[in-house]
């Protein structure tokens, strides 16, 4: 009887012992949420980066005030504010440095070609985001979008286009990004034209107009411009005419008449069709070819 009335004590002292972990560490982990609750509080909001607002603009749109928790912040809430209110904003990240401060990084948005529609120009970036909206000053220099019809276009959103012409939304924002990634966006002039389902065309420079297959691969595509243009400089071989690089031999050719949209054609008479077989360029990836700019690459905002 003693024997059997030690066992049941040694198994309810277990038991009460596996409960008493649990509740102390249940107490341990509220201890903790409690202190994070009421010592981490925001006291300072620092903003850092490359942005065409100022800190105080930045600080007021994302609604982060002093006394907030750190830890409660919602950081997708406050870069979608930033990123749709303040429309030049292209990436927001934030850095928590305990105990009181929260960083907000941005980066600046980089026009890459404009729309018309209702009579308004409308101004957008690589990934398709609306920056601004205005007459033809502003956008004086830069690539026309043909062949997509915007839907209720708003400034500090991406592009909104019909169901039929989604899939060409979604090259036309491959290829400005795989420009950009080249540092190439600043040469993007006259028009980009969708409206063939199998090839992209559109001016670079002042007398060039390229065309790329329309479902290939951009980031090789880009790469084979960047190449063919430098062996040209290299060469010799004026900017002139249309720069064909739709071959699946990897050939480019150059041909004296220049294509443009709207059916006419610029032709110069002293240069005469051929192939380009580019080398090698030095650095493909940082060195851009002659005339390019230099602009940064830019992700889109969290």
């Amino acid at each position: 009887m003693a024997a059997r009335r030690n066992r049941r004590g040694r198994r309810n002292r277990g038991r009460f012992g596996a409960l008493y972990k649990l509740l102390s560490a249940v107490l341990i982990l509220v201890a903790i949420v409690l202190g994070c609750v009421v010592f981490f509080r925001v006291n300072t909001v620092e903003v850092v980066g490359d942005s065409p607002y100022t800190a105080e603009e930045i600080i007021a749109v994302s609604g982060v005030e002093q006394g907030d928790n750190l830890f409660a912040l919602n950081k997708y809430q406050i870069s979608s504010r930033i990123y749709t209110q303040l429309p030049y904003i292209d990436t927001v990240n934030f850095v928590r440095r305990y105990p009181d401060t929260l960083v907000i990084h941005v980066t600046a948005g980089t026009p890459a070609a404009w729309f018309e529609s209702g009579g308004s120009c409308w101004l957008v970036d690589s990934r398709g985001k609306i920056l601004e909206s205005g007459d033809e000053s502003l956008v004086s220099g830069r690539a026309q979008l043909l062949g997509l019809e915007p839907v209720n276009p708003t400034v500090g959103n991406t592009i909104t286009v019909r169901e039929e012409e989604q899939t060409r939304l979604e090259r036309l924002t491959a290829f400005l990004s795989a420009i950009q990634a080249r540092q190439m966006t600043g040469s993007l002039t006259s028009f980009i034209d969708l409206t063939a389902d199998y090839e992209l065309r559109f001016g670079y420079g002042d007398n060039l107009t390229v065309l790329f297959p329309m479902n290939g691969d951009f980031t090789q595509s880009t790469y084979y411009l960047q190449q063919t243009l430098w062996t040209m400089d290299e060469r010799g071989i004026p900017r002139n005419g249309t720069l064909d690089l739709t071959y699946g031999d990897s050939e480019a050719h150059l041909l004296p008449e220049r294509w443009l949209p709207d059916g006419a054609a610029d032709v110069e008479e002293t240069q005469e069709p051929g192939i380009v077989e580019p080398t090698q360029a030095p650095d493909p990836e940082n060195t851009t070819a002659q005339g390019e700019s230099d602009e940064t690459d830019t992700t889109h905002a969290e």
